[in-house]
């Protein structure tokens, strides 16, 4: 049996197969998107897929009933792992006005939901990490246990918000987890014309602030980085920056060929180390994933996203009334 890390890390076999469930599920979902706007139901995909290990280790390496998650458009995993349900999601990529995020306004992504501490997105990428850090910095002043995590991509880490943000909360020494998804494109820019540095987390010393790089295909080990920043930042030792190295395996987004600018041999080999296939090995191993709970697991999950699909696209459009409304405040 290989050496069982999950347990090194005080994680159960229960947890590490809810880890993995979490995983399938966004997978799931994001390929049925995939498939209903190409059927023509829905207008719009941006894809998780390849980015799920690194989204669902974070947040089970945080205390869900109380820290604030601040994710970017592809952050499946992580608004799953913080409430949210397939319902919400499918109700969001068909707008209807049932959905959790904008009452069908905005496109998929922008994530959204209050009773889960998940903090409303805007579309220019980046604006989300300056809110995590006014987020820590109240937790701060009014003395709360909580700590925000932030995700982004790495073309987005050259943004100027990320940079006043981080700054921000070095100098002040904020519980808060900068992490960005290193799917190695910034739409169809490649990471080697992105940064002139080796490593995004090379830039944490900038900031007075540690800074890792992790492979973001391994849930394990971005539970580890990210529970000791969350530790740190609960102690007042301020923020950290972790990267988490993976692939996008998808195009950007439903509108997006890309085969323009990488090789299909290329996407091709980064699927070996997709992590649903990697993550599933290792619990085999572990004899946590048995061929029985496997079929179990497929027959729950193909379930969820046949219902929430079949309730998302039964659910009613917003009245048109209503397009003005959380715009301007009302009386």
């Amino acid at each position: 049996m290989a050496e069982n890390r999950h347990k090194s890390l005080g994680l159960t076999d229960e947890q590490v197969l809810d880890m993995f469930r979490t995983m399938l599920l966004a997978r799931k979902i994001d390929e049925r998107m995939w498939l209903l706007n190409r059927a023509g139901k829905i207008p719009f995909v941006i894809s998780c897929q390849g980015q799920e290990a690194a989204q669902v280790g974070a947040s089970f390496a945080l205390d869900r009933e109380k820290d604030y998650a601040l994710p970017y458009y592809r952050d499946m995993g992580v608004v799953l792992s913080f409430g949210m349900t397939a319902k919400d999601l499918m109700l969001s990529g068909f707008a209807k006005a049932e959905d959790p995020n904008s009452g069908g306004r905005q496109m998929p992504g922008h994530f959204g939901q209050k009773k889960n501490r998940i903090v409303t997105g805007s579309s220019p990428v980046t604006t989300q990490v300056p809110h995590a850090v006014g987020i820590a910095l109240a937790g701060k002043m009014e003395k709360k246990d909580f700590v925000s995590i932030v995700t982004f991509g790495e073309g987005s880490s050259n943004q100027g918000d990320f940079h006043e943000g981080a700054n921000f909360a070095g100098v002040h020494k904020l519980p808060v987890i900068f992490m960005v998804e290193n799917n190695k494109y910034a739409i169809s820019v490649p990471v080697s014309k992105q940064l002139a540095c080796e490593k995004v987390s090379d830039r944490a010393i900038g900031y007075g602030m540690p800074g890792f790089t992790v492979d973001g295909n391994d849930p394990l080990a971005v539970y580890e980085a990210v529970k000791a920043a969350a530790d740190r930042g609960r102690k007042g030792e301020g923020p950290t920056l972790i990267e988490t190295v993976s692939y996008r395996l998808t195009p950007h987004s439903s509108d997006d060929d890309d085969r323009t600018y990488r090789e299909k041999e290329e996407v091709e080999e980064a699927k070996k180390k997709d992590s649903i296939v990697t993550f599933a090995n290792y619990l085999r191993e572990q004899n946590i994933l048995t061929e029985e709970k496997e079929q179990e697991l497929n027959d729950e999950i193909n379930d969820i996203v046949n219902e929430a699909t079949d309730y998302a696209e039964k659910a009613a459009y917003a009245e048109a009334e209503s397009a003005m409304k959380y715009v301007y405040e009302e009386e």
